[in-house]
């Protein structure tokens, strides 16, 4: 049996005991995005339940990609301009993804394997979404284009489940790999991660300090994000508008929400150089996981005062220096945090196109949205 919720204020009162693990999955998190979400995506909730017994979650966003959006402040060419006309037309308008859009990995799904087994679980997380598409196409006219299940591990128990993945006619594709960085049994302050690092490394890191300038880092309290909203808004936009290829943009709230919400369990640093805020980053404290969030920048003191480069050192720093398992880095930019220690671990996703025909395409279409990438992993440690 399961049930979909709209809202987090209905979910049931076992729901955060069953997800205590992931932060993603938790309702101060949830209701936070409830309130601050990007403008086309909208979360459903769906609780399964082993008679009365909660048993297992999915977090269902519907997601409305428009041109616009997804392709952003670009110079192309004629023939790359129809390419992106043609990819558009296939992917625009409204999907149903299982599990986060918002951030790098498996945030979406959660079960008792001694209560469910996974293949009933991913059976009523189906239904949930065929129920969640017939209401959307009831209530407001609207066709699902696709369908995902997002971010699994190459080692995921749920790669097991091929009997369901055939049933239903979702195909496995490759996405970026996640970079994560273990932290080191021996690192017991930041000092034993930089002597670490072999020579070359360990005088970058030296040069990338150097050129803070006058910088100064610290974090930001509730207040002062709110006194700063507008210009962490207009930095984080700054980066994200030079993306190749995005999903959704932000509120401007974002950040106040989820520091409103999660407290101490999110971080907000700040960049200042002459009390002018030029640069921030933010972080998710997610149990022995430190999660790497949205950042932002100027270009002006970006390359000059390598701001992007300190800010995975401090990031690596935070983590260390609180007693963090790993550091994950997320995904894009994989050459520069594999610099400063970040191992790529190999993702995918699994897909459907609501038409049977585009549906044997959605491998070299997901090819388009996320090209190779020729990059080096750097080796920093002796």
């Amino acid at each position: 049996m399961y049930q979909i919720y709209n809202t987090v204020s209905n979910l049931p009162d076992s729901w955060d005991a069953l997800v205590k693990h992931d932060i993603f999955l938790q309702s101060d998190y949830l209701k936070a995005l409830e309130h601050s979400a990007p403008a086309n995506i909208r979360c459903y909730y769906v609780g399964i339940f082993k008679e009365e017994t909660l048993v297992g979650v999915a977090i269902i966003q519907r997601v409305q990609l428009y041109l616009k959006d997804m392709f952003r402040n670009s110079q192309v060419s004629c023939a790359k301009d129809f390419l992106k006309d043609q990819v558009s037309k296939i992917l625009k308008g409204n999907i149903l993804v299982v599990g986060n859009l918002m951030h790098t990995g498996q945030h979406g799904i959660y079960f008792q394997k001694e209560c469910i087994s996974q293949q009933d679980y991913l059976e009523c997380v189906f239904q949930a979404l065929e129920v969640i598409e017939k209401e959307i196409k009831l209530d407001q006219n609207k066709t699902i284009r696709a369908l995902v299940f997002k971010d699994y591990f190459l080692k995921d128990d749920i790669h097991t489940q091929t009997d369901f993945f055939n049933k239903h006619k979702l195909y496995q594709v490759a996405v970026q790999p996640n970079m994560m960085m273990d932290v080191r049994s021996n690192w017991n302050t930041f000092q034993n991660y930089i002597s670490d690092l072999n020579k070359k490394y360990r005088d970058r890191y030296k040069r990338a300090r150097k050129k803070f300038n006058g910088i100064i880092s610290r974090e930001l309290a509730l207040e002062d994000i709110q006194t700063h909203e507008k210009q962490l808004y207009n930095l984080y936009f700054n980066v994200s508008d030079n993306a190749k290829f995005n999903t959704f943009i932000l509120s401007e709230n974002h950040f106040y929400q989820l520091k409103l919400q999660l407290k101490n369990r999110f971080k907000v640093f700040g960049y200042f150089l002459n009390n002018q805020l030029v640069g921030f980053y933010t972080l998710l404290l997610n149990g022995t996981d430190l999660e790497t969030y949205f950042l932002g920048y100027d270009c002006e003191h970006q390359y000059p005062n390598q701001l992007y480069l300190n800010m995975l050192y401090d990031m690596a720093e935070f983590g260390i220096n609180n007693n963090f398992k790993s550091i994950v880095y997320a995904r894009t930019a994989m050459e520069i945090k594999s610099s400063v220690g970040a191992e790529a671990k190999p993702m995918v996703m699994y897909l459907k196109h609501t038409n049977s025909v585009l549906n044997a395409l959605l491998s070299q279409i997901f090819g388009l949205m996320n090209p190779e990438q020729n990059w080096e992993p750097r080796h920093p440690f002796k």
